[in-house]
């Protein structure tokens, strides 16, 4: 007598048969869970259907494997398979060609959402306006003659980069002394004694002391000595 199609071991019968292959209780309980159904009760039902014949089963050690009967499923000739692989090379064919398809979609709307909504083109355009605004306020001071820097404070700023200028290029100076003297009698080559101990030059880093001293108004540089 077959089993009620809503029953547990009608569940477990079709997903036994659906699968075909070797299946154990606890794969069987995590792949119907979906029918709240217990791992107690499907050990049961599975228990039921090999007694009655429905399916098969090897025990190894102490763990039992369930299998779908064979004899219940027709077997392809040669001829069936080979229709069934060219069969399947065209599905897989037209399976390349959609994930092809679908990813130029994602592509575009990707790019679509990258794009500004009208709302944010409408938002950014008052923020540029207002910075035109105020450019072109800061452009007629200038063009009238105003002062937005007072020349005390840019006295200070100009002392202030000086006695930086100058602290530099002293430093350096010290640096090169004592560097000469280190490696002036060093085994090692003085590239890779630098590399070594971590050291970078001004240049390393794209800073120029020279490209600095410039910036110092003529007639405000100090003497190279101080």
């Amino acid at each position: 007598m077959a089993p009620k199609s809503d029953s547990a071991e009608a569940i477990v019968l079709n997903f036994v048969n659906e699968q075909n292959r070797p299946l154990n209780t606890q794969n069987v309980a995590d792949a119907l869970q979906k029918f709240n159904l217990k791992k107690a009760a499907i050990q049961k039902a599975l228990d039921s259907l090999e007694k009655g014949g429905k399916i098969s089963f090897k025990e190894y050690g102490k763990q039992k494997i369930y299998v779908a009967r064979q004899d219940q499923f027709e077997i392809p000739n040669n001829e069936e398979l080979n229709q069934m692989k060219e069969k399947n090379a065209n599905l897989q064919k037209q399976l390349e060609e959609q994930k092809k398809v679908i990813g130029e979609v994602e592509a575009e709307i990707k790019s679509l959402q990258s794009n500004l909504t009208m709302e944010q083109i409408c938002e950014k355009e008052i923020d540029l306006r207002m910075q035109v605004q105020e450019l072109e306020i800061k452009l007629n001071k200038l063009r009238g003659g105003v002062t937005l820097v007072r020349p005390e404070e840019r006295v200070a700023v100009e002392s202030m980069l000086s006695e930086k200028i100058s602290q530099w290029r002293k430093r350096k100076r010290m640096f090169r002394d004592l560097w000469d003297t280190l490696t002036e009698n060093s085994p090692k080559d003085p590239k890779e004694f630098k590399e070594e101990l971590g050291l970078e030059y001004d240049e390393d880093v794209g800073v120029s002391l020279q490209s600095c001293s410039d910036l110092i108004p003529q007639g405000k540089k100090r003497p190279r000595g101080q």
